[in-house]
């Protein structure tokens, strides 16, 4: 059982494994993007050249909303980022997509719209991935993550599974 429980984790965390996965060279990567982006070559990034990246890239940010990301990230105050700023974006980016990809997997495991994970919608899922789970089993899946005792996982307590 509680390698269907493993299973269960592993499967809903997939959409988030190459988000998620850290590279040796991220760092370096992510230096080579903060030049990029850094066009005048002064070691910082200002709104309009965020703007101007995003927009090569294929995202459209007004002006005043670059100003707005740069204020809210911007440690200093000058109105720029540096690359210790950028990384810090570059993060909350990326744990916004953690974010979004598990209530995605939570919705697959949720099924039935009650805004929670039942023994039945958890058993009908497994079986779409091939696990063959009776409602009893699924049941006690559940209880090893019920933190209020309910009979259901709340997204909170798959939230908590997941992470």
């Amino acid at each position: 059982m509680l390698l269907a429980v493993t299973d269960v984790k592993k499967e809903a965390l997939d959409s988030t494994s190459s988000t998620t996965r850290q590279s040796s060279d991220k760092s370096g990567e992510l230096e080579r993007v903060f030049r990029y982006f850094d066009e005048n070559g002064d070691g910082k990034i200002s709104p309009a050249e965020l703007q101007n990246c995003l927009r090569a890239a294929g995202e459209e940010l007004s002006a005043e909303d670059a100003e707005a990301v740069v204020e809210s990230i911007d440690s200093d105050g000058d109105g720029l980022l540096g690359l210790e700023d950028f990384l810090k974006l570059v993060d909350a980016e990326e744990e916004e997509e953690k974010a979004r990809n598990i209530r995605d997997a939570f919705r697959m495991y949720e099924m039935e719209g009650q805004g929670c994970i039942t023994p039945n919608s958890l058993r009908r899922m497994l079986k779409r991935l091939g696990e063959s789970r009776s409602t009893d089993e699924c049941r006690a899946m559940i209880r090893r993550f019920d933190l209020n005792g309910d009979g259901v996982i709340s997204f909170d307590e798959f939230e908590v599974m997941m992470v």
